[in-house]
């Protein structure tokens, strides 16, 4: 098993990749945020909030480790990686907003949000089910004589007690495929603690029952640290060392949901290193290595709450889908429909 901690960083490279970093994650934060908000509001959202507050660290990292034409699966608390990945902000509000101009056209939770073609897989559970969905993924590329495509899933804690998880590791280390497994232990599966979930020191123990390389980060709150293991792991994918397990420790800062008060959560974990804030965590290390000002910091920070807010603002403004005018045909197969020009898109 392999476990690493990040150096301080000094180039130049890696000052603008903090940085970027730590923009994705205060976009994500803020509009986690204001979705938040507008469920509490009442009527504002369509479907459930989960927000990703404590990870965002993680989730960024993940999506920063992987280029255009790899694939990856976000989970419900990815807000960040979706972005970092190249989901438009807008899309995502829309989806939560139910209009009809999103990419699931207001038909869909905002969960399952997605473009498949692009390497963007649409959730269909957090349980374990998108890794095969993305080995599957590979094993197609594969296929086809592309063998540059590296893939990511992020996960739980949780989600690896699961047979979904446990029959898509065994398959991709038997396949070798680069494939990166980023397991994100938030400490609780809803409102189960990891004492009550899973009895080894370290999930990324696990890594050799499989016959794969194991990392660890020890806080998923350091955003360094996020970067270097991760952008690591992907390079021994990419460079054909098979799949990759990732586990890192935070704390989920937020309940299970929006409409969970998390009571369950000790004072003791709230206030430990684990349970440190992300954000506050990164803007600490910016301001120490001198990387940005105070100035910076806030002066993004407004950028990000504008962007919130524009979208917010445009989303409102559109129509919601209208049972009585669409024709519900299956989004990406309207050229299997009966007659082929009967108008559906």
């Amino acid at each position: 098993m392999m476990s690493g901690a990040a150096a301080p960083p000094g180039e130049p490279a890696m000052r603008e990749q903090i940085l970027t970093a730590y923009r994705w994650m205060l976009l994500g934060r803020i509009s986690d945020e204001k979705y938040a908000s507008l469920y509490l509001a009442g009527g504002k959202i369509y479907g459930g909030v989960f927000i990703g507050k404590g990870q965002e660290a993680v989730s960024v990292a993940t999506a920063m480790a992987l280029n255009k034409g790899d694939i990856y699966a976000p989970l419900i608390r990815d807000q960040a990686g979706r972005l970092a990945f190249g989901e438009s902000l807008l899309d995502a509000t829309r989806t939560y907003m139910g209009s009809r101009l999103g990419p699931m056209r207001g038909r869909d939770g905002n969960v399952h949000r997605g473009k498949p073609r692009e390497g963007y897989m649409a959730m269909i559970s957090h349980l374990g089910a998108m890794i095969s969905v993305v080995s599957g993924a590979l094993i197609a590329r594969r296929a086809k004589g592309d063998t540059a495509a590296i893939g990511a899933v992020s996960l739980g804690e949780g989600g690896t007690s699961t047979g979904a998880f446990h029959e898509a590791m065994n398959q991709a280390a038997i396949e070798k495929l680069p494939l990166l497994v980023v397991v994100t232990n938030n400490q609780y599966a809803y409102s189960t603690p990891t004492s009550r979930q899973f009895a080894c020191k370290n999930l990324a123990d696990r890594a050799a029952g499989y016959g794969i390389e194991g990392h660890t980060i020890e806080y998923g709150n350091d955003l360094a640290a996020c970067l270097e293991v991760i952008g690591g792991a992907a390079k021994r994918a990419r460079d054909g060392h098979g799949p990759q397990l990732i586990v890192t420790s935070v704390l989920r800062l937020s309940g299970h949901g929006e409409h969970d008060t998390a009571e369950y959560v000790p004072e003791s974990l709230k206030n430990s290193k684990t349970g440190a804030d992300c954000m506050q965590v990164t803007e600490q290390a910016i301001l120490a290595r001198g990387l940005a000002t105070a100035a910076d910091l806030e002066r993004w920070r407004a950028q990000a709450v504008l962007q919130v807010e524009e979208a917010v603002a445009t989303a409102r403004r559109e129509p919601a889908p209208d049972p009585d005018a669409d024709d519900w045909c299956a989004l990406a197969t309207p050229h299997l429909a009966d007659g082929f020009n009967n108008g559906c898109q």
